[in-house]
């Protein structure tokens, strides 16, 4: 028996259920996502009741959004999207061996040059954070607290990398668990060290600093252990050419211009907040954080598990169940997206004052975070949809196109959020403004996906989204008709909100479902 034989026997087992059932695959991912976003919904509470709104924890969010940001150029973003489909065929048609140097490889590629950039950043902190929070340096506190923050935070940069890294290798083999829940011991450092940490701080807000940089140590060491029993752990290997790595850094290129375009989006409007009233970036925030809720939960697990499988796809030109898969995902995200855009919008307010709203919280910030929720979730349908249609450029190696598209996006956002911010629109303005964005780069995608002819709606999807708009009809004629006058909402006992937000939750969800399934749609609809 040949070695190469040899070695392709010792490949970790496929799960082939996982890959026969994507709606599998997406549940198990999106159920321990869940977990994640619970956690960091409950960071968020406690983010809030604690430190509240101010100068402070404007300055921890806006020092946590650079390493974030760079976070998505090298690590889950880009690299994600150039990693994969090489390692996707690594697996396909090489050895064990083969694909343990490429992990090693890249690894040391990627690592040391994140461990180089790190230094340097931590170094030049006070000429960093000039430009992304302009509006801070007339105030010299607040801003040489930010560059203290940006300090202890920037090297979650290089461990987070190093963790995308390790669930990218996770996901390309059906373990989409590990690292779906891996978010999760970021939440919980900062929920703990919110507690715990702050009376030994100089400034309460730099135990959050300092909660990501232990997250980040978690993070890293969690997933290890599950790739060492995979016998596929990374063991970093500097200065040495290999073919693969040459492969995804040309595909990482285009991929870093393009990730970068929506996170040079997100910066530009927290440039923009830094220059509105004392609390706008906190306001920001809180209204993200619920959208993401949805967003993170379930477009984003159909998107993790629908790229290795479109790359598998495309490897072995199957054209019409890639064209299939696109069409499951998009209608999945219809399925969800549009639900929880409307939930979002109807019960803002009341979601808001459940969640935040205290002493350091006020009816002020519920109206002022209310207003950008709501822009924000105007956008939902269309921040899921890039989620799985930019895969169906990445699997096929395509990674230019999205960038030239995702120009134009940024280009379209930037100009509206300065009409915006000239006229008035504030911090709800920078929301609308990304979310309308966000429409016309999905838009943008999906013609040329069916330009292209990888992409074709397949047959029933009048009767599908009749189905779907009665059952969001009636969803939101129970909401508004139960949620009431938000103001009445102040002066309720803590136990009252959480029991009426329950019953509004469950309330739409079961109603949701119920319609759907009397008008038709059942379990084979969805199932792939």
């Amino acid at each position: 028996m040949s070695e190469s034989h040899s070695s392709q026997e010792q490949q970790p087992p496929e799960r082939s259920s996982g890959e026969s059932s994507l709606l599998k695959a997406s549940g198990v991912t999106g159920s321990m996502t869940l977990i994640s976003r619970v956690l960091g919904l409950a960071r968020d509470v406690v983010i809030a009741r604690v430190f509240g709104v101010g100068d402070g924890v404007d300055a921890f969010f806006v020092s946590n959004k650079i390493p974030n940001f760079m976070r998505r150029l090298f690590a889950e973003g880009a690299f994600n999207q150039a990693f994969v489909p090489v390692l996707s065929e690594y697996r396909s048609t090489k050895s064990l061996s083969d694909v343990q140097q490429l992990i090693n490889a890249v690894a040391g590629s990627l690592g040391g040059f994140l461990l180089i950039f790190t230094f340097v950043a931590v170094v030049a902190a006070p000429l960093i954070a000039v430009p992304i929070a302009y509006g801070f340096t007339d105030e010299p506190d607040k801003f040489a607290l930010l560059v203290e923050m940006l300090r202890i935070t920037f090297p979650y940069l290089l461990l987070v990398s190093m963790t995308a890294l390790c669930g990218s290798i996770l996901n390309s083999y059906s373990r989409f668990a590990v690292p779906a829940v891996t978010p999760a011991l970021l939440n919980v450092s900062l929920i703990v060290c919110s507690f715990f940490l702050v009376p030994y701080m100089r400034v309460p807000e730099l135990a959050l600093a300092w909660a990501v940089l232990i997250g980040g140590v978690a993070q890293l060491l969690f997933q290890l252990p599950f790739l060492a029993r995979m016998r596929l752990m990374p063991v970093p290997k500097v200065g040495e050419y290999h073919e693969g790595v040459e492969r995804i850094k040309k595909l990482m290129v285009p991929a870093l211009f393009g990730v970068s375009v929506s996170q040079i989006n997100l910066l530009f409007d927290t440039l923009i907040a830094t220059m509105l009233v004392s609390g706008s970036v906190s306001w920001l925030y809180y209204s993200d954080r619920l959208m993401e809720l949805p967003l993170g939960t379930f477009g984003i697990a159909i998107a993790i598990v629908v790229l290795p499988s479109l790359s598998r796809k495309h490897a072995t030109s199957s054209l019409n169940d890639f064209s299939e898969t696109l069409d499951w995902a998009f209608r999945l995200v219809v399925l969800i997206a549009i639900p929880s855009a409307l939930a979002l919008i109807v019960i803002a307010e009341p979601l808001l004052i459940a969640l935040f709203h205290n002493d350091k919280f006020t009816a002020t910030d519920v109206a002022s975070s209310a207003g950008s929720l709501k822009a924000y979730a105007v956008g939902l349908i269309a921040f899921m949809s890039i989620k799985i249609f930019a895969p169906g450029y990445y699997a096929r190696q395509n990674t230019s196109t999205p960038v030239k598209i995702g120009i134009v996006a940024m280009a379209s956002n930037m100009l509206m959020n300065l009409v915006f911010f000239i006229g008035g629109l504030a911090h709800v303005g920078l929301a609308l403004a990304t979310s309308l964005a966000a429409f016309l780069n999905a838009g943008l995608l999906l013609r040329g996906l069916t330009a292209d002819g990888v992409f074709k709606f397949q047959p029933g999807w009048g009767i599908f989204l009749l189905r779907v708009v009665l059952a969001n009809a009636l969803m939101v004629f129970f909401l508004v008709s139960f949620a009431g006058d938000w103001q009445d909402w102040l002066s309720w006992t803590m136990t009252d909100k959480i029991a009426r937000l329950g019953i509004l939750v469950v309330g739409a969800v079961f109603i949701y479902a119920a319609v759907l399934f009397a008008a038709g749609i059942r379990w084979r609809h969805i199932y792939r």
